[in-house]
This record gives C-alpha cells, structure tokens and sequence, in this order.
C-alpha cells in the first residue's frame, strides 16, 4: 500500500478498536468516554497545531499535526463517517474557488 493510504489503514485499526478494552487500547478509551471526550481531544490537538506552526519546529508541527488527524479519524468513526466520503467531497470540491464554494453554501 501506498503512503497516500496511510489515513484509511489507520482508520481502519481504529474502527477495529470499538468494544475494545480501554484499559489496553487508548482509542478503546476515547470511544468509551464518548463523543464529547473526543471532540475535547480534537480541538485541543487542533490548538497545538495551531501553536507548533507559530512557534515551534517544522518536526513539532509533523508531529502535532498527526496527532490531529489520529484523533480526527476517532470522531469521524464515532460518528458514523467514513475516510470515502471525505474524499469524495474534496474531490467534489476539486477545482472550485474556496471562495465560491462557500458563498454556494447555505447560511
């Protein structure tokens, strides 16, 4: 497999870790503390990323940023969404200005 797929095999051992035991497995731990957990863990990576890219190294930016995106995945799997279809709405958004595609949204 390629590096391009790294994010679809992790968050396939991710799905994997559902029911899992929290006590071994620190994903098994989030998912058993529930989406609010979760999305406290994905602002708070989001915020260290934020702060690595003003102040720290390009290595603690690499590092900070995978840590989102780890943790992004968990609450795209509790929540019942799937790598694909992320995908296939960047795909849809391929090409389209950032600009126009947000004044196509509703408000």
């Amino acid at each position: 497999m390629s590096e391009a797929q790294i994010l679809d095999r992790l968050f396939a051992t991710i799905e994997s870790r559902k029911g899992a035991d929290p006590e071994i497995s620190w994903t098994a731990k989030l998912f058993a503390q529930g989406r609010p957990k979760i999305v406290q863990k994905v602002g708070e990576e989001a915020v260290e990323v934020t702060i690595a890219a003003l102040v720290e190294s390009p290595e603690a930016l690499t590092a900070e940023s995978a840590d989102l995106l780890y943790h992004l995945l968990v609450l795209w799997a509790d929540a019942g969404v799937v790598p694909a279809d992320v995908w296939a709405k960047l795909a849809e958004r391929e090409g389209t200005s950032g600009l126009v595609e947000k004044k196509s949204r509703p408000d």
